[in-house]
């Protein structure tokens, strides 16, 4: 078995997990792969002494890879669909933070998730991406890294003041929002910014995407939720002469009156689940739902 071993280092949290992953991988002869610069990093902190091959954002991941082992939090695996991208090798993520809606193996449990693994014992989930185009086109704005799988987000740059987002949906108009900006959510989004701004919740396996106006100057601008095939465009508008779009963490500056299409990709990321670490019950611990708070 060959996995791809990604993360972030944090000294308090993440340095026990990382321990644990290599002892446990290295006792049973699993090949690891490591990110370029996490083995760097690692080596620095003299964590790990041994070589190992590497695989970097422009080394394409192979189905030769049983799965990406991500270790951090969310944020993490957003970066670590950039390196996994249309490959369709499957991410585990292990949660080294604290609300992770992403990274459901928790660092108490390691040992018994990654049996798992090497059982083959798990299934995968498969999350919408959305794509972004720029009219007229923007450089900053990768071509292979046009996608987001949490959200594609458009906000004002330089001023306090509100911006204008011209929305259509398959070209026919529905708003123009004045607001700080306006996220396209996945449903994998909705547990991150979109809900912080008063979207709602998505399961992942819903063929939804919803709209959520951040900050919204009319109090009748509400999140809306529209069907994952809808081809969305914006044009902003604002006092100064530019404004920002971010694809989950990657932000480019955009001039007004551009055009943005924003439409689901014809690939989807796979995220490994291990028996028992569903997502309604990873919404029932972050959330705290089920616990009676009154005493």
């Amino acid at each position: 078995m060959k996995v791809a071993i990604y993360g972030q280092y944090y000294q308090n949290s993440t340095e026990p997990i990382i321990k644990d992953i290599f002892l446990f991988f290295n006792t049973n002869n699993v090949e690891m792969v490591i990110e370029e610069h996490f083995l760097k990093m690692l080596h620095e902190k003299q964590l790990v002494k041994k070589e190992y091959k590497t695989f970097s954002a422009s080394t394409s991941l192979d189905n030769s890879f049983e799965m990406l082992i991500s270790i951090g939090g969310d944020g993490t695996i957003l970066r670590a669909a950039t390196l996994v991208r249309n490959s369709g090798v499957p991410i585990l993520g292990i949660n080294a933070g604290r609300l992770g809606f992403l990274a459901t193996v928790q660092k108490e449990n390691i040992d018994s998730f990654l049996q798992f693994v090497i059982d083959k014992n798990y299934t995968t989930s498969e999350r919408t991406l959305l794509s972004l185009t720029c009219d007229p086109k923007n450089d900053a704005i990768e071509e292979d890294l046009n996608f987001a799988m949490n959200e594609v987000t458009v906000s004002r740059k330089d001023t306090t003041s509100m911006i204008t987002v011209e929305t259509y949906l398959n070209n026919e108009y529905l708003n123009s929002y004045w607001a700080d900006g306006l996220i396209i959510s996945t449903p994998t989004g909705s547990t991150g910014y979109s809900l912080s701004c008063g979207g709602p919740l998505l399961t992942p396996d819903v063929k939804s995407l919803v709209i959520t106006p951040i900050a919204p100057h009319n109090l009748t601008a509400r999140p809306l939720v529209i069907p994952d095939d809808t081809e969305i465009k914006l044009r902003v508008s604002g006092r100064e002469d530019q404004y920002l779009v971010s694809l989950d963490s990657r932000i480019a500056s955009v001039k007004n009156e551009s055009v943005l299409t924003i439409k689901k990709t014809d690939y989807k990321i796979k995220m490994v689940e291990i028996p028992g670490e569903t997502f309604l019950k990873t919404l029932r611990n972050k959330l705290l739902w089920g616990e009676d708070k009154r005493n």
